[in-house]
């Protein structure tokens, strides 16, 4: 992208915070075209899931979705 005359920011894909600094930023300061290149783990947080490739694609069933959301609920309360 930078060959291109395209300026490049790289980020923690899982940072929220990082990620809207970084909107805003651009939003506001840019003079020329922005890739953002957000460094993420596949299924980050969930046990399970972390990089498993197989769930790439793939929709979780009922059960799969509350065990998920009950691993994220967890960290969310710390």
């Amino acid at each position: 992208w930078q060959a291109f005359g395209w300026e490049v920011r790289e980020i923690d894909g899982h940072n929220m915070r990082e990620i809207v600094e970084t909107l805003e930023d651009v939003r506001d300061h840019a003079v020329r075209p922005t890739a953002i290149l957000a460094h993420t783990i596949k299924g980050c947080g969930v046990s399970f899931m972390e990089n498993v490739p197989g769930w790439h694609g793939r929709a979780p069933n009922d059960e799969e979705a509350e065990r998920a959301l009950c691993e994220l609920r967890r960290q969310l309360d710390g």
